[in-house]
């Protein structure tokens, strides 16, 4: 495992502070230093939490954890990025990502029985089935997207193929982040819009760095927010690079896409 440790289920050693908000010049704890990451059991779906261990030294977290068949697993993470922008953003012109009759510039990724079609000019998720990442990476951009989620389903666009804005009509008993519009795991809408299982909808997104701006059929709801890490989805934890857009394929239901318009950033 590469990338950055978990956020927010942390526990460390009892002579030093959390990680993050010490530096190596100012801290008393020796250079080397022990952090523990536990998952609860019923998160992983397994017998017993899953508890990460590992030694920083330097800007590198090394440790252990034991899989769900009870072998060790040897994992690495160092600090994310932290995506500053010294100026705002000159916008390109806006690139059409789907052409409304098949998926031209797009793969599918994953399992299952079921694929990704083109219907009424609409890109359709399969329910359970792969997910459908385009073929093109882009750093900073301005994404719009039209959706039509059916009863009792779930989908999400994926930014950079890191994180996650979510699309559901079936999380109302979960955290708030994990609803219509939220930054999966992180950043819950706010307000959050009245769910419309069968109705077209919309996003305008702006994710430039890691600050995102996410409109939904209008109005905001999340405002210039920062996203601290990656989703659990993600393609890769390689934050510092361009990234494609991706749709969820394997949650439940059907949801249908159209008009996915991407406008990047000019370098």
């Amino acid at each position: 495992m590469v990338g950055t440790p978990p956020r927010g289920r942390t526990t460390e050693g009892p002579d030093c502070e959390p990680l993050g908000k010490r530096t190596a010049a100012s801290q008393s704890c020796p250079l080397e230093r022990t952090a523990y990451f536990r998952f609860s059991k019923e998160e992983e779906e397994r017998p017993d939490d899953m508890v990460f261990e590992g030694t920083l030294v330097g800007k590198m977290l090394s440790g252990t954890t034991t899989g769900p068949d009870g072998n060790p697993w040897q994992w690495t993470g160092q600090r994310a990025p932290a995506l500053n922008r010294e100026s705002a953003p000159k916008w390109g012109k806006p690139i059409p990502l789907f052409n409304g009759k098949d998926l031209t510039g797009w793969r599918m990724a994953g399992t299952g029985t079921t694929v990704w079609k083109v219907e009424d000019d609409s890109l359709v998720s399969p329910g359970n089935g792969p997910e459908l990442i385009n073929d093109s990476k882009f750093e900073d951009f301005k994404l719009h997207v039209e959706f039509n989620c059916g009863a009792n389903s779930n989908s999400g666009v994926y930014l950079r193929g890191r994180y996650e804005v979510q699309i559901e009509t079936d999380s109302i008993e979960e955290p708030p982040s994990h609803h219509m519009g939220g930054v999966y795991g992180f950043l819950a809408a706010s307000p959050e819009l009245p769910r419309k299982p069968g109705e077209w909808q919309s996003f305008d997104i702006t994710l430039v760095g890691r600050w995102i701006t996410v409109v939904q059929n209008g109005q905001t709801i999340i405002d210039n927010k920062e996203i601290p890490g990656i989703t659990g989805g993600a393609l890769d934890s390689h934050e510092e690079l361009p990234g494609p857009i991706y749709l969820q394929g394997s949650e439940k239901g059907h949801v249908a896409y159209r008009s996915i318009v991407i406008t990047p950033a000019e370098k």
